[in-house]
């Protein structure tokens, strides 16, 4: 990553901003102010794709559903979250009415200008070590075509892998995942055996589950349809279309 940018959205360019927008340019970093408003943030990002976005709220101020529902869609389809500034109880409505997921830190007024910008660069760190990514964990007995789904995968997503149905459960007992790819077929445990496990487990029950699998056969596919799984995908589907389908689903929470 090379020099971090950070953008400022207001309904104004205040004094309080300005200063916050000094404060990160003298901390090396790229800062500016963008004017509130769907088209004039996607203008600005032109180019500047990677940003940090931060949103001011002056007095009183909501933020337009407008630019709520891009900011939503926006940070939910990337993995990344904003910060918010503002009053206190201006920013618990903003809290309230979004995901806690989507908003990195909500800074109250007065803002403690080290703090603020010793976490904006911190989220600079975290982003270049793709904390901020949804992590896919992959199950398939195949280590070659499961590393070829990884390199399919990485650079948009924290991916880990497991060669059996144990192993998986193993490796969920210290880690979390927020999708799993499953094969369907595999020796000792199959695949619909261990999705029977996964739901079983108050701990791992909710973790979304799309078969990505050889067997395409009516009885197959009817066998892990009755179990519910989030989708189910054939392997010999292609990069892209894996992509655009795992996008769509971490957006709508539905496969294409």
């Amino acid at each position: 990553m090379g020099k971090k940018t950070v953008f400022m959205i207001g309904v104004k360019e205040s004094f309080i901003i300005r200063v916050l927008v000094k404060k990160l340019c003298d901390a090396g970093m790229d800062a500016g102010f963008v004017k509130a408003g769907v088209n004039t943030i996607n203008a600005a990002l032109v180019g500047h794709e990677d940003a940090q976005l931060i949103y001011y709220l002056e007095t009183d101020e909501r933020i337009p559903r407008d630019i709520l529902n891009y900011l939503k869609d926006k940070m939910t389809d990337e993995g990344r979250q904003f910060i918010l500034v503002g009053d206190q109880k201006d920013n618990s409505k903003v809290l309230d009415s979004i995901s806690g997921d989507l908003i990195y830190k909500a800074f109250n007024r007065p803002v403690n200008n080290e703090e603020f910008v010793n976490s904006v660069s911190e989220f600079f760190g975290k982003l270049e070590a793709g904390e901020f990514r949804k992590s896919v964990l992959i199950v398939d007995d195949d280590p070659s075509y499961m590393g070829l789904v990884r390199e399919w995968l990485k650079t948009e997503y924290k991916v880990a892998m497991a060669v059996s149905g144990l192993q998986a459960l193993k490796w969920l007992g210290k880690n979390s995942a927020d999708l799993i790819l499953l094969d369907h077929e595999m020796p000792v445990t199959s695949g619909p055996q261990v999705l029977e496990m996964l739901r079983s487990d108050p701990d791992t029950a909710n973790i979304p589950v799309i078969f990505l699998t050889g067997k395409g056969d009516k009885e197959s596919v009817m066998q892990v349809v009755a179990l519910k799984p989030e989708g189910y995908f054939l392997k010999t589907i292609e990069r892209e279309e894996l992509l655009n389908n795992l996008r769509n689903f971490f957006k709508t929470g539905k496969c294409m």
